[in-house]
């Protein structure tokens, strides 16, 4: 009850903040020239008035091609985000699961527990950051970039293959990290929280005077995790009645670095990742303390980025990314025996965009890339050898986008991607979009999108040489096709609201299935369709009071059996307000998410839960370059669960009760 009394104390406060903003503007016209919504408007709004991304060049928001979410450096510090999943939880249509080990994201109803991420794109910079074994990336832990060095976050809901081809299913997330002219100088910031978790980072930055511009960044986390972590699913005296004892450790080590000098920029990224698991996934022995996993990620990138005198822009990268994992998984057979799982990635990746613009009503965008896996290592073994499999791959595509003015008022934005993979074929994915702004505050979009997910090292190549899995056979990529319509209006300056509705049909979905002789294969055999309504209101003010109210009904299901999708809630509400207490240095950031009920792989469903954080962020509050910030995360301390996966005996997995931040960084 106290938590229904905290979602609508947020929703009244929020209302009462609306309601007292547009209050003055009750005597003019909505629609008259006066108050139409002019670009410096816009910038006070939302602070970033373009987005990237979703076109691979700069434009306003309310001209992209696709529903736009961005997060900024301001509202992770005054929401006291901790990691990648945190944030994206946040946004309307998306939720992030976890099962103790691996963080999960899912949009929009679709987030099949252990989907590894595979089917969204993760770029840092516009750098392709999935791996090229799984096709996926980390969004807790192994995350590429610290939390605290994003400059700000794009996400471009819908399909994108039509410009990033595969992964790019139901949506592309950019991350936009700092530059040494954000900081200039140096930073250093501690913190420490529940389970004994504490971490540090020391940057700096600068930009000097010969056009030089430097970012360098490292931290180090590290947390005990929860020393005693219960599962009812084993709950005997045989297995420790049901708890796992100190075995929930996590440790992180971050290196960032970018180097610019005019048209080039130089970046590179490691991440180390060490996690315990105290799951026993797999039927592994419950409560053994050699159960982990092993990380580690990297990736080097050189880009050039010049316009000409004619306008002509063009931008070329070169890039490298390297994964390495290991999973050590204890096994009584007897004796007790660690079986290890290995994998090792290692690819390398050209691109080249040339955009301009034609006939004064055309912005044409024409690009190119190839990428090549010269190594998708995967082993498993410990007496003996299961799995030995050390495979190369290449892909190639072009593509080719044009926005298109047609009046004042009408914008066509119309694009197409062929790609070419050396594992199952050719795959030709469209895109367009219809924009109108009728008024310069009004914005509808018809949008409708083909994307592709191709079938990955893991699925193609992973197969027991003891006869218990089957090789994969002509695998295709999994297809989506999806249609959207948005409503975007802006109220005044302060306020902005976005409509959406959305079909989403999906086929050859991946999945391991059971063959007739009893063997396990990787074959393409789900069909799902989803359909749903999303609502936001967001708003900013000139006071400091920044929000926003979203809604999200979606209905994702089997085409086959007509029977909702594992981990898929059909109603999702997030309630965000950073509010200014003191002046322009105190703040509360305050945030609540309800998500109804998910049925689980195993059969039944977990609950639905209300999550509350509160985070109380200081800047410049005591001496000059000083930020401070205390965070409770789930304030009710609700107990909720995650639905567990195939790898899992547990129905439901029990996620972090009331736990708690402190935080102090000073920049000089």
């Amino acid at each position: 009850m106290s938590q229904c009394k905290s979602v609508l104390f947020l929703a009244a406060l929020f209302s009462l903040l609306i309601t007292l903003s547009i209050t003055p503007t009750y005597a003019q016209d909505v629609f008259s020239e006066t108050d139409l919504l002019s670009e410096d408007d816009e910038m006070l709004f939302q602070e970033i008035p373009s987005v990237y991304s979703a076109s691979k060049y700069e434009q306003k928001v309310s001209k992209a091609p696709a529903s736009i979410s961005i997060v900024t450096a301001d509202e992770i510090q005054k929401y006291g985000y901790r990691t990648f999943s945190e944030i994206i939880s946040s946004l309307k249509g998306f939720y992030a699961t976890s099962d103790r080990n691996f963080g999960y994201v899912g949009a929009r109803g679709f987030g099949l527990p252990s989907d590894y991420n595979t089917r969204l794109l993760l770029l840092i910079d516009g750098h392709r950051s999935n791996d090229n074994i799984y096709q996926s990336f980390g969004s807790a832990g192994t995350f590429p970039v610290d939390i605290d060095n994003i400059e700000r976050l794009e996400v471009v809901r819908g399909p994108s293959s039509s410009l990033y081809g595969t992964s790019a299913f139901f949506g592309v997330i950019n991350v936009i990290t700092k530059r040494g002219r954000d900081l200039e100088g140096t930073n250093i910031t501690s913190s420490y929280g529940s389970n004994d978790s504490y971490k540090t980072r020391v940057s700096y930055g600068n930009r000097f005077k010969n056009d030089l511009e430097v970012f360098l960044s490292g931290s180090f986390y590290d947390s005990q995790g929860d020393d005693r972590f219960y599962s009812k699913e084993f709950d005997s005296p045989a297995t420790n009645n049901g708890i796992y004892e100190n075995n929930d450790e996590e440790q992180t080590k971050n290196l960032l670095a970018t180097i610019s000098y005019k048209d080039f920029t130089l970046q590179g990224s490691y991440v180390y990742s060490d996690k315990d698991l105290p799951t026993a996934s797999y039927d592994t022995l419950f409560n053994h303390p050699a159960s982990s996993t092993n990380e580690r990620i990297a990736y080097l990138d050189l880009k050039y980025d010049h316009t000409f005198d004619n306008q002509l822009n063009v931008v070329s990268r070169l890039g490298y990314n390297y994964y390495r994992y290991t999973g050590d998984y204890p096994y009584d057979y007897p004796p007790v025996t660690i079986n290890k799982d290995y994998t090792k990635g290692q690819s390398w990746l050209a691109e080249l965009e040339l955009s301009k613009t034609l006939w004064t009503d055309h912005r044409v965008t024409l690009g190119a890339e190839f990428k090549d896996n010269f190594e998708q290592l995967q082993t498993n073994y410990d007496t003996d050898i299961y799995v030995n499999s050390n495979e190369t791959s290449y892909r190639w595509a072009v593509f080719l986008q044009d926005e298109y003015s047609i009046t004042d008022t009408l914008t066509l934005n119309a694009g197409i991607r062929f790609d070419s993979y050396s594992t199952f074929g050719e795959t030709l994915n469209p895109r367009g979009a219809l924009i109108y702004k009728p008024f310069d505050k009004t914005a509808i979009k018809l949008l409708y999108g083909r994307a592709f997910r191709a079938p990955n090292a893991y699925e193609l190549d992973y197969h027991d040489l003891n006869n218990t899995t089957a090789p994969s056979e002509n695998l295709q990529a999994e297809e989506l096709e999806t249609l959207e319509l948005v409503f975007e209006q802006y109220l005044n300056q302060n306020l902005r609201t976005e409509l959406n509705f959305f079909y989403t049909s999906i086929d050859d979905i991946l999945s391991l299935v059971t063959r007739d002789d009893g063997l396990l294969q990787n074959q393409n055999t789900g069909k799902v369709k989803s359909y749903g309504t999303e609502v936001q209101i967001e708003g900013k003010w000139e006071s400091g009071y920044q929000g926003r109210i979203s809604y999200s009904w979606q209905e994702t299901k089997s085409k086959t059996t007509n029977t909702r999708l594992t981990n898929s809630p059909e109603h999702m509400v997030k309630i965000n307000l950073i509010a200014p207490l003191w002046s322009n240095t105190f703040f509360a950031g305050i945030e609540t998410q309800y998500m109804s009920n998910r049925k689980t792989t195993l059969g039944g469903n977990v609950g639905d839960y209300v999550v509350t954080n509160l985070t109380l962020f200081s800047k410049n509050t005591l001496i000059e370059g000083l930020d401070l910030s205390a965070s409770v995360y789930n304030v009710f301390d609700e107990k909720y669960f995650d639905p567990g996966s195939e790898e899992h005996t547990q129905n439901g997995i029990e996620q972090e009760g009331l736990t708690f931040r402190i935080k102090a960084g000073l920049s000089f």
